[in-house]
């Protein structure tokens, strides 16, 4: 009994003296939503939720953390991910406890959010067991608007009203096209050779995609006029276009692939068939 109770005060000493920084808004999330909000002593730039993480100091962008910054926080475990593998590579060397995740694709986002469980809640994952039933359950609901006709999907990065050139959109490898393909329809960029093309106007009248969502993020793109911007977009020939099928969302969560990636399959399913 005696070495049970030192096991539990043992264990309950390590939560306490838990001092994690994130590196990304995604594990950000992730880490509060396995309730361990309280261990965090920095994050990095557009870590916007929950609300409580917008009273972390914050490290630096999510591609270029300021390690000295980091260090100065004397931090047990930094997390990151693999855009980060330059930057925690650095700070083993100052003999920092470092986790780098990989959430590109949905199972990985699942895989990776069981790794961060068990590291912050000691060899445990019962909390993480929740939030992966609420993607599995949204992939099994997104099964339902499968139907005999498949359309083409793209999803543009951004809301501007000056198309002429560099918009950003998601490629093959990458959570999105899963979201696609899971909703019943075919990702319109159907190339292999990056996560993130960049198009031209006469790209996107090229691939002439059925459906187009724009991703907009009014926290970051508050100037942004919609009206004017849907106007721009519906003025390029493409079968979207001609069918209105032009939407703009602004969630939060869509950019962010954490556990909220559930939320996300919901909202981009329900757009894709019309019924959202």
């Amino acid at each position: 009994m005696k070495k049970i109770i030192s096991i539990i005060l043992l264990l309950a000493s390590l939560g306490a003296n838990e001092r994690v920084i994130s590196l990304s808004p995604s594990i950000t999330e992730i880490i509060y939503a396995l309730n361990k909000g309280d261990t965090l002593v920095a994050t990095s730039t557009y870590s916007l939720y929950p609300k409580a993480a917008l009273s972390l100091p914050v490290i630096g962008g999510y591609e270029n953390p300021r390690l000295e910054k980091v260090l100065s926080f004397k931090p047990s475990l930094v997390v990151g991910q693999t855009f980060n593998a330059k930057a925690l590579k650095r700070l083993e060397h100052f003999g920092i406890k470092t986790l780098m995740l990989d959430l590109k694709s949905i199972e990985n986002i699942k895989k990776s959010i069981s790794i961060l469980d068990k590291y912050i809640n000691y060899k445990t994952d019962l909390k993480s067991k929740k939030l992966i039933k609420n993607i599995d359950d949204a992939l099994e609901n997104a099964h339902k608007f499968k139907n005999s006709t498949k359309q083409s999907v793209m999803v543009v990065y951004g809301l501007r009203v000056d198309l002429r050139s560099g918009i950003y959109i998601a490629g093959k490898n990458i959570f999105f096209n899963e979201i696609i393909n899971e909703c019943g329809a075919y990702n319109a960029y159907t190339s292999n050779s990056t996560n993130q093309p960049v198009l031209s106007y006469e790209n996107v009248i090229a691939l002439n995609p059925d459906i187009i969502i724009i991703l907009h993020s009014h926290a970051t793109e508050s100037t942004v006029n919609v009206n004017e911007a849907l106007a721009s977009w519906s003025s390029i020939p493409t079968n979207a276009s001609k069918h209105k099928r032009i939407y703009i969302v602004d969630e939060d969560y869509l950019h962010i692939p954490s556990h909220r990636i559930a939320l996300t399959i919901n909202k981009l399913c329900g757009v894709i068939n019309d019924k959202d």
